[in-house]
């Protein structure tokens, strides 16, 4: 099973839950790598549902072992991409074109949730009004707050930016607007101190 307990933190840390069908015409999902597995264990609770479901999927490492499972479970439009990038134009135009109604379903990595979830606000859906699970890796999204470059999947606490190349904190400080986690230099007051990098919730 590909679930994570996330510990308990500050209040601007997302949370998650389980994906559960809402009543709509029109259904869209956003997952990627492992997320598929709880677009798959949603089918099966309502078999009904892919009929009306649109869903992007990227999947990352994972390659085909998720694919055909999706095929099987006749969604009304599916579409396979290779990165976030090369779907958000699509995620972007089924919201803007998008009647009232959507419901909308994101699943997988912290990543890929708040940059959909970032892309949904800003056509006017609640965040409050979408559905988050997470699936799969617990790597995060870090923007670094002095030169505000972003580095993606990030595994290690601290970190080195790769933009500017600082050390950094990984903090549980989140901003929507960004769809990213805030890093600060560890050894601002102390260069070169800085700790031995573990693994996120090592």
């Amino acid at each position: 099973m590909s679930k994570f307990e996330f510990p308990e933190a500050i209040k601007s840390r997302p949370t998650y839950g389980t994906l559960e069908a809402r009543p709509g015409k029109a259904h869209l999902f956003v997952a990627d790598a492992e997320g598929a597995e709880a677009i798959i264990d949603l089918a099966k609770a309502d078999s009904g549902l892919m009929a009306k479901s649109h869903v992007i999927y990227i999947p990352k490492d994972t390659g085909d072992k998720f694919v055909s499972q999706l095929q099987d479970l006749g969604i009304n439009q599916l579409y396979v991409g290779p990165s976030f990038e090369a779907a958000q134009t699509r995620l972007q135009r089924s919201l803007a074109d998008a009647h009232m109604g959507l419901q909308v379903y994101l699943c997988g990595t912290e990543g890929l949730m708040g940059q959909a979830q970032r892309d949904a606000m800003a056509a006017g859906i609640p965040h409050t009004a979408i559905q988050t699970e997470h699936r799969g890796s617990v790597a995060r999204r870090m923007q670094c707050v002095h030169c505000k470059g972003i580095t993606e999947d990030v595994m290690t606490d601290p970190f080195v930016c790769s933009h500017c190349g600082l050390n950094l904190f990984v903090r549980d400080h989140y901003s929507r607007r960004l769809a990213a986690f805030q890093g600060v230099c560890i050894d601002a007051e102390d260069p070169g101190n800085v700790p031995p990098s573990a693994e996120l919730y090592s």
